[in-house]
């Protein structure tokens, strides 16, 4: 079975009881289904999952870039209420699930950890781009009816004794918390494709796409291999990244899904290394060797994880220059305002940067890209 770690917390008591607000209209490709909670991970054999990883895609086009709104969903709502979720929670950013009125199930990422911009800033772009991600809208209250004080970690406290469900025997189901610029998650469509084994997949498995077995070709895939590089996405474990089935039914045992995708699933370290860090981030270079088109992350953390290196293809850096090439200024604007890169993050306040500077920095990234001569073949 799969080991997940968890720190170490102390408890803190709490608060439930009915909100009224909905999230804006997805699209169809994107939206969960209406149930509350989102589709479970199917289990499937290891072999059946490198089976599925073969015939995934990693790209599907975009509405025109032009068009694309960078600063967040047209007409959401400055204020969210939900009702808080008991469940088992990963990670060390602060973030609880919640309950929509209409039954959806959000999880609430909140708190000054630079993690809540990055995501947001990332998931937008690679929306706007045509590659897959989760749906983030950054809200400016979430009020959480049955919150504890601090929820994150009391369900981690719980959790580490296999007791989360003891809250729901203390909620005060009259009372309700507010959390400040905070953002709320929905899944992308699509049911996990897992074994007992690994969860998600590494960054080294994506040679195992086969376009011959109908997966992607590989100039999307280096695309989505390069724009890892061009964020700095090196927390990318397995359970960072999702293959999921978009097909509408679910398949049989024995059958296959007819539409796996790879997408990235967790990004709140990214534009770094360390977290929305733009010196750090301005220093980080997009080529290993531009010469041979070769991409690594081993000056990253921990080496790049699961990202070796490897080299681009032609139409990879093609393919995602092309794309990356078409954001305006405005729009580019919109991307990092939107995020709230310009406000302070962390537990020490660390210092923001002015926009126009992650504005300046993102267009010199994608001359490294679009730059030069062509890879070799």
């Amino acid at each position: 079975m799969r080991v997940r770690v968890l720190t170490a917390v102390l408890l803190v008591g709490g608060a439930v009881a009915i909100g009224a607000a909905s999230l804006p209209q997805q699209s169809a490709a994107e939206q969960a289904p209406p149930t509350g909670k989102p589709p479970s991970a199917k289990s499937v054999s290891p072999e059946e999952r490198v089976a599925a990883l073969a015939r995934a895609t990693v790209w599907q086009p975009p509405p025109p870039l032009a068009k694309a709104i960078l600063a967040g969903v047209a007409n959401q709502p400055r204020e969210i209420t939900c009702t808080f979720l008991i469940s088992h929670l990963g990670g060390t950013a602060p973030k609880f699930d919640c309950l929509l009125p209409s039954g959806k199930r959000v999880r609430v990422k909140y708190g000054t950890s630079p993690e809540v911009p990055s995501e947001v800033a990332s998931s937008r772009l690679l929306h706007a781009l045509g590659f897959g991600a989760d749906n983030m809208m950054l809200v400016e209250k979430v009020r959480c009816y049955g919150c504890p004080t601090e929820p994150f970690v009391t369900m981690k406290t719980l959790g580490l004794a296999g007791m989360e469900k003891l809250y729901g025997k203390v909620m005060d189901q009259s009372e309700y918390k507010d959390f400040e610029w905070a953002a709320v998650e929905t899944r992308h469509y699509g049911r996990p494709i897992e074994s007992d084994e690994v969860e998600g997949w590494a960054f080294f498995e994506l040679g195992l796409i086969d376009p011959g077995k109908g997966g992607a070709p590989r100039a999307h895939v280096d695309a989505l291999r390069l724009l890892a590089v061009f964020l700095a996405h090196w927390d990318n474990k397995s359970e960072n990244q999702r293959l999921v089935c978009l097909s509408d039914e679910d398949w049989a045992t024995g059958q296959q899904c007819a539409r796996p995708y790879a997408m990235l699933q967790d990004l709140g370290a990214a534009w770094g290394p360390r977290k929305v860090d733009l010196p750090k981030w301005e220093k980080a270079p997009i080529w290993a060797d531009r010469a041979s088109c070769t991409v690594s992350m081993d000056a990253l953390p921990y080496h790049g994880a699961t990202f070796s290196p490897v080299k681009i293809s032609e139409a990879g850096r093609k393919h995602l220059g092309g794309l990356l090439s078409q954001l305006t200024d405005l729009q580019l604007d919109d991307l990092f305002r939107g995020a709230r890169f310009d406000h302070t993050t962390g537990m020490i306040g660390l210092h923001a940067s002015p926009i126009h500077e992650w504005v300046r920095v993102f267009k010199a990234k994608v001359s490294e890209i679009v730059s030069g001569p062509a890879c070799p073949q």
